[in-house]
């Protein structure tokens, strides 16, 4: 193929489109507002790489099994330079509990249900070098894309090219393709929507905060055993996740709900940030200062929307030459992990399409069907997790509040039925990974009716004869984290 193609961003999902497109031989320049990384390792690109264009770079990040088999399978060479640099892949058996290992017997199977991790910057560096060494492929750094360049059509608006800045100056670029992975801030909807199109978009609040502080294991000391405890847990007033990453490091991410305002103030000194981890059980041994050190400040992010956008459908005129990917199509709560997955999946979706050639209205057309397919069942999964989880901590706000009979049925079979039955039956565990990973509908699993069965039994089961499966506490109450964090527990319920 000679068609060339612009992408808009040199982030995971421009990355990632470069990926899937580069072996179709299509000529491809990805323009990237950022400065190139620094030369040198993964640690250096941690601490010096500049890049404003993205603002969850220092987050936790992780490639569920979806990416991380696309990486594996598609691209060998690049699993391998990861794995080279330091970056983690925690598997299957990272998930079996005490009642699991009873009488777990490998499948197949396990070998696909793995987590690849890492410092995102570590991530980034791998793929953008890796991406580089296609002679089709050329990244310009430090170029900022001010338009679209349009034009009309007979079959609608026609994207044509961009229009940049850089060093030289303004300059238009012709492309045959333009792909947008500029992320959550991109502004190329926003013209072409000024400019007449149609392209349906539902967005809202994902109801959270984030803050996510880096660490590193000290010489000499190894990574504390895993326990009963966990890394991930949920208290209402805070969700937490431990990320195990490349060369000693690590990352802990603290998430609290918007309405909890004094907690979200305090959250972000590191002081406050090392005591609420020092209180839970699964973290304390991971800031244990005999054992690591922070070696970052507290980085914070709000405005998390989730966001789906249509470019082609029933009712939308077609926008020809233009595809968006990554954040710029559908944006996530980064809580879930799913972000980069989506991206990808978006970046092999829009290979599949553009191989199978067609009319220029039919493929986006295509393409946009496929992305209902492949992405709307998790987009949806989380929002309606989003929606309970927000109304949850309002409630928790709201002195004596009572939950209806419906909302304590609900969480009773959630924590006395499902989490019970995955914490026992390794069977039940893959089932459910499987739409965790985004290999299945993420709620296929427990619509099969063997599997509905067997968390019945587990939920009808009196609790002292499953005591054994319920995890530890996973931390104090809010009253009694608030007291010991110096905090005015009541402040939030008075302005709720």
């Amino acid at each position: 193929m000679h068609e060339r193609v612009l992408i808009i961003g040199a982030g995971i999902g421009g990355l990632c489109t470069a990926l899937a497109l580069a072996p179709t031989g299509r000529d491809i320049v990805i323009l990237e507002r950022d400065p190139a990384p620094p030369r040198g390792d993964a640690d250096h690109a941690f601490v010096d790489w500049t890049r404003r264009g993205v603002g969850h770079l220092r987050h936790s990040h992780a490639f569920l099994a979806r990416l991380r088999t696309i990486i594996r399978n598609e691209h060998p060479e690049l699993h391998a330079d990861l794995l080279a640099a330091g970056c983690r892949e925690l598997g299957f058996e990272r998930m079996l509990t005490d009642l699991h290992r009873q009488d777990y017997r490998p499948q197949a199977a396990d070998r696909d249900f793995v987590v690849l991790t890492s410092r995102r910057t570590t991530l980034e560096l791998v793929i953008r070098r890796y991406v580089e060494r296609y002679p089709n492929v050329r990244i310009d750094s430090e170029t900022f894309v001010r338009k679209l360049l349009t034009q009309r059509d007979p079959q609608g608006l026609r994207v044509v090219g961009v229009s940049v800045a850089d060093a030289a100056g303004a300059r238009d670029i012709i492309g045959d393709l333009v792909i947008d992975a500029g992320g959550r801030t991109s502004s190329c909807i926003e013209q072409l929507v000024e400019e007449g199109a149609s392209i349906p978009e539902e967005s809202e609040s994902a109801g959270i905060l984030y803050f996510t502080r880096h660490y590193r294991l000290l010489p000499g000391t190894q990574e504390p055993q895993r326990t009963k405890a966990g890394g991930t847990g949920d208290l209402g007033f805070l969700k937490f996740g431990l990320f195990p990453a490349d060369n000693g490091c690590f990352s802990i991410t603290l998430c609290t709900p918007e309405p909890e305002l004094e907690l979200r103030k305090a959250i972000v000194r590191p002081e406050v940030f090392d005591a609420i981890c020092a209180r839970l059980p699964g973290l304390a041994p991971w800031v244990d200062p005999a054992i690591a050190e922070g070696v970052s400040r507290v980085f914070g992010m709000g405005e998390l929307q989730s966001r789906w956008r249509q470019v082609a459908g029933e009712g939308v005129a077609p926008l020809l030459g233009y595809f968006p990917v990554g954040d710029a199509l559908v944006r996530t709560n980064p809580l879930y992990g799913r972000g980069c997955s989506f991206a990808a999946v978006a970046a092999y979706v829009l290979r599949d399409v553009l191989v199978s050639g067609g009319d220029p209205a039919d493929r986006v057309q295509a393409y946009q069907a496929r992305i209902n397919a492949e992405l709307r069942p998790y987009y949806l999964n989380m929002r309606d997790q989003d929606r309970a989880a927000i109304r949850r901590a309002r409630q928790q706000l709201t002195p004596g509040h009572r939950p209806s009979l419906r909302s304590r049925l609900v969480r009773s079979f959630l924590e006395d039925g499902v989490n019970i039955a995955i914490r026992s039956d390794a069977d039940l565990l893959r089932e459910a990974l499987r739409g965790f990973h985004m290999l299945e509908h993420p709620s296929a699993w427990l619509k099969r009716p063997d599997n509905l069965a067997k968390v019945l039994r587990y939920w009808f089961t009196r609790r002292e004869l499953k005591a054994d499966a319920y995890p530890p506490r996973p931390g104090p109450g809010r009253a009694e984290m608030f007291q010991s964090l110096g905090l005015a527990a009541d402040a939030d319920m008075i302005r709720a």
